[in-house]
């Protein structure tokens, strides 16, 4: 899991991506947050934990995961072969049951009771509370109010699983939120929790150890295009929040320069206002959840509120990496609209029979703008992150009030 290379894509030792990330904390969370980059760089080094994520990996989340040709969808198009990385097909529905299960057992070998963490559009919260239920620890969940409304199916989900579910009433009442209110929790009682970061954001390890887990994908999707096409992929698009499953599918391919790599972050309403979440477009470097990145930040340094029809993206910051690869550009970032995303969702249900999470969704609007302006030999892995079962009731009633 863990990479030792001397690449220029990789963290140092103190967690810098260049001049981003880092752990600037709190003198209270210095210690806690520590001890966790030490257990993981243990663990990573114990062949009998990677034994075991790898067997969880393949037996309980049903790795590898579908590289699929959208053949109606080309079609469609014209233009590039579109492949979907069915990150949809795992148990829990996503991409992020990858990281959650290895941060379970991390918390399990450290000692701890329990986990807690943030959620938006509560794919997050789910594939912890299913962690947690697996291997015997207590799950709390921290969800802004109007997630919890806008996602209550997963809301049920976690409390079947046995999770707690915090909403959280302050500020916009929506991701950020709910990570300032988890690491309020987790402060005061760093003994008991793990903090599962649901991303590649906050302070070292996390970036670099949700990166970690999440690279499966990449590694699977590498090996599996070379299978069916005997070439690498053209493009690699994948939407952006935080970050996780954009960097679980980079991560194989960083050192390829042939292939282009594009993040698809929430352009909301569009950009002209503040109704939209496109940190790396228009955001500013700053400090964000003890790490140095790019932020939407107002004059006083302070996070600017957000929006996006997917609730799992609408953050005002980024993983560092992210803004690392973007400065180096080794990759690049553009924006959907909610409008784009919508009809994206739209099209994809029709033509394949895929109903993707409005997350996904992002990047699918993209690769439907891209597809045709390539030739017909080009190839497009966009990562299909996350299934919409969630999002139908929010979606139809979207199209019922357009």
């Amino acid at each position: 899991m863990t990479q030792t290379t001397s690449s220029p894509y990789r963290a140092d030792e103190a967690g810098f991506f260049g001049e981003f990330g880092g752990a600037p904390l709190p003198p209270f969370l210095v210690e806690p947050i520590a001890e966790v980059a030490r257990a993981y760089a243990e663990a990573s080094a114990d062949p009998a934990f990677q034994q075991e994520y790898q067997a969880l990996l393949s037996k309980y989340v049903g790795r590898p995961s579908l590289l699929y040709f959208a053949e109606n969808l080309t079609r469609e198009l014209g233009g590039a072969k579109v492949y979907l990385k069915r990150e949809d097909l795992n148990h829990t529905g996503a991409h992020k049951i990858n990281h959650c299960l290895g941060e379970a057992l991390l918390a399990k070998r450290m000692g701890k009771t329990k986990l807690i963490a943030e959620t938006g559009a509560g794919q997050h919260g789910v594939a912890l509370a299913t962690a947690a239920a697996l291997v015997g620890l207590e799950c709390e969940i921290h969800m802004g109010a109007i997630d919890v409304a806008k996602q209550h199916p997963n809301v049920v989900r976690m409390e079947l699983l046995g999770a707690k579910v915090v909403s959280v009433e302050a500020g916009g009442k929506t991701l950020k939120e709910a990570v300032d209110s988890a690491f309020a929790v987790y402060a005061a009682q760093p003994e008991d929790y793990f903090f599962a970061i649901g991303s590649v954001v906050g302070p070292h390890p996390y970036p670099s150890m949700v990166r970690d887990f999440q690279s499966v994908v990449g590694r699977e999707a590498r090996a599996q295009v070379l299978d069916a096409e005997g070439k690498l992929p053209d493009v690699l698009v994948a939407a952006v929040g935080g970050g996780s499953n954009a960097m679980g599918l980079f991560d194989a391919f960083l050192e390829d320069e042939s292939v282009r790599i594009i993040g698809v972050e929430p352009a909301g309403e569009g950009l002209d206002g503040d109704r939209h979440a496109a940190t790396m477009t228009l955001g500013t470097p700053g400090m964000l959840h003890g790490m140095h990145t790019k932020v939407l930040q107002d004059a006083n340094g302070e996070p600017s509120p957000v929006h996006s029809i997917a609730s799992g993206i609408d953050y005002p910051g980024v993983g560092p990496q992210h803004a690392h690869l973007e400065k180096l550009g080794r990759a690049e970032y553009v924006t959907a609209t909610d409008a784009e995303t919508l009809a994206a969702f739209q099209l994809l249900t029709r033509t394949e029979g895929i109903i993707p999470a409005l997350e996904s969704a992002h990047a699918i609007a993209h690769a439907i703008k891209l597809a045709p302006t390539l030739p017909a030999d080009a190839v497009i892995i966009a990562n299909l992150s996350g299934r919409g079962d969630k999002d139908v009731d929010f979606v139809a009633e979207r199209l019922r009030g357009a």
